[in-house]
């Protein structure tokens, strides 16, 4: 008799799960809202060494794990449009932030993973602000259009045959050989102890108009003044992001985060500034105290996959391969 999971979330954690586990012979039914979470807000990066600090070295290790599993094999059945940036180029915009890119470089090439640091930006990157020299080059990362992620993966999730259910609310309630727990901020509601908590973050969508200059063809991360963003291509345009703070689970776009990005945003490739405001949101990404994700079991029947905070798809994969590894060890062998 086959194995039944229930997957509790519907965003790119838990659709990841479900496909992996229907690959490997579980009967897998999906739960989840009709509500968009973090995962459409999200700007798609894959970008383990440009999102890398020191102090993160835990992290580091996980999301080159991760990228290596987006480039050998986790995007097989997808559309090859999803992938909207095969590199990263990080800038700094005054003397601190270049001071802070050298910290990051450094720090980069004593864990092993050296960056090609250049004086040269825009000649990398034309449409960069004319100020702009200092930066690296990160070859191996990716973008991908995380609306078209979400919605590929679902596509094979229903082709496995995973069904689809409604919102948990008790795991008492969930019929199944095992429970995997991967919805995002909500994970402490069916497990109180879990210490996940929301991070609002704004995004904007930018879209290019008939006499824009173009848009970008790879990934530019800047520290603007100290403040982070990041211009992420897409096929019509540029995501822009992202705010960072903690204001309970209030998801409304407010105007001084809005406008932090565009002024940021332009300060970094004055041409957006010609573009298109076509979209602003607000997200809450799921963090844990320390950064690092929580997927492990936490009894006989339940594991967890959550906590990703800005990294829930740049970790997809590595969490499948994990909560794979842990249904078939603990749940397989009975």
């Amino acid at each position: 008799m086959a194995r039944t999971l229930a997957v509790i979330g519907g965003g790119v954690i838990g659709l990841s799960i479900a496909r992996r586990a229907a690959l490997d012979g579980w009967t897998v039914q999906l739960h989840s809202t009709t509500e968009h979470g973090a995962s459409w807000v999200a700007g798609g990066m894959l970008a383990p060494h440009s999102e890398g600090w020191p102090g993160e070295e835990r992290l580091l290790q996980l999301g080159l794990e991760s990228l290596r599993l987006w480039h050998s094999g986790f995007l097989d059945g997808m559309p090859p449009e999803v992938v909207t940036a095969r590199e990263s180029l990080v800038v700094a915009v005054d003397r601190a932030d270049a001071a802070d890119l050298r910290t990051v470089a450094e720090w980069l090439a004593g864990q092993g993973h050296p960056v090609e640091l250049t004086t040269a930006a825009r000649d990398v990157e034309p449409l960069l602000a004319q100020g702009i020299r200092h930066g690296f080059l990160a070859t191996t990362e990716l973008a991908v259009d995380n609306r078209a992620v979400v919605d590929a993966l679902a596509a094979q999730c229903a082709q496995l045959s995973v069904r689809r259910a409604g919102r948990v609310d008790d795991l008492s309630d969930v019929d199944a050989d095992a429970v995997v727990i991967a919805n995002g901020i909500d994970a402490p509601r069916l497990w109180p102890d879990l210490p996940i908590r929301p991070v609002k973050g704004e995004v904007l969508r930018l879209r290019w108009r008939k006499g824009c200059m173009p848009v970008p063809h790879r990934v530019v991360r800047a520290r603007v003044h100290g403040r982070p963003v990041y211009l992420v291509p897409r096929r019509d345009g540029v995501v822009v992001g992202a705010t960072q703070y903690e204001h309970g689970r209030d998801t409304a776009p407010v105007v001084s985060g809005v406008r932090d990005l565009l002024d940021d945003a332009c300060a970094v490739m004055p041409a957006l500034g010609e573009y298109e405001l076509a979209e602003t949101a607000a997200g809450l990404r799921p963090m844990t105290p320390d950064g690092v994700p929580i997927v492990e079991r936490l009894d006989d029947r339940t594991l967890v996959a959550a906590g990703h905070g800005r990294n829930g798809f740049l970790l997809a994969p590595w969490t499948a391969e994990r909560i794979a590894a842990e249904l078939e060890v603990s749940v397989g062998a009975k």
